[in-house]
């Protein structure tokens, strides 16, 4: 069995909030442990979870697993310890994701870990890394931290943006056949611009527009490709998308100052 989870658009969402938080989040050295702790934090748990789906199958062969089990677990160790030791106050947030992780592991036991409640526990705990990154970053020395209202607005861009994907995605390929799910589908891509336009507001006049632009190209996606393309091409498409926000944040944080 291959050591890297073959869910390759999970790579984006991990990524994602980790590069738009950086718009507005101080640079620190130790913003590269973060790093290293939540992007192999997903294959050990994707390798965990198949561990608990493999327990209910008929013919378990738990061993395959614990390889890339374990080798996922040490740099996830290595640089997750360090990060506990700078930043103590982690420690709330890691019992925050362990609490999240457990409707993962009931959906692994169930063996439907591809249920769209289960992927909104996967855009929410993705999400929450916007705010992390920046906390990470600022170290703040007082709870709840004073948080710039910049932040806030990236974090429900990021949100949007995962959740709108996930649905696009799901429309595409494992609900192709539901005309519900394609149209639930397209409304979220809609009112997300409507969405976006009040982010815009909320970030500030003029630079906040550049926010919208995401979305827009989400809406145009969304409504254009009514006939599924390749799986390759999808996650392209995806990816295009995630970069413009990472892009736009950016932009807008920028034209701010």
């Amino acid at each position: 069995m291959s050591a890297v989870p073959p869910q390759h658009g999970a790579w984006a969402f991990l990524g994602l909030p980790l590069a738009t938080a950086l718009a507005v989040t101080p640079r620190t050295p130790v913003l590269l442990l973060l790093a290293v702790t939540w992007i192999t934090a997903y294959p050990a748990s994707y390798f965990l979870l198949a561990l608990v789906r493999d327990r209910s199958s008929r013919h378990p062969a738990p061993g395959r697993l614990v390889r890339p089990l374990a080798l996922w677990s040490a740099p996830l160790l290595l640089a997750g310890v360090p990060l506990l030791w700078l930043r103590p106050w982690l420690a709330w947030v890691a019992l925050a994701y362990l609490a999240s992780f457990a409707v993962n592991l009931a959906f692994a036991a169930r063996r439907d870990e591809r249920a769209l409640a289960n992927d909104v526990v996967f855009v929410a705990q993705c999400t929450a890394m916007v705010p992390v990154t920046w906390a990470v970053g600022a170290d703040p020395t007082t709870w709840p931290p004073d948080a710039p209202s910049h932040l806030w607005v990236l974090t429900v861009a990021v949100g949007l943006l995962l959740l709108g994907s996930t649905l696009h995605v799901k429309s595409l390929i494992r609900e192709r056949a539901n005309p519900r799910f394609a149209r639930l589908s397209r409304t979220v891509a809609v009112s997300s611009v409507v969405a976006a336009l009040v982010l815009a507001l909320w970030w500030g006049l003029p630079s906040g527009l550049a926010l919208v632009v995401p979305f827009a190209y989400g809406a145009v996606r969304t409504l254009a490709l009514r006939t599924p393309p390749a799986p390759g091409r999808i996650g392209v498409i995806e990816l295009v998308g995630f970069v413009l926000l990472v892009a736009c944040a950016a932009l807008a944080q920028a034209w701010s100052t």
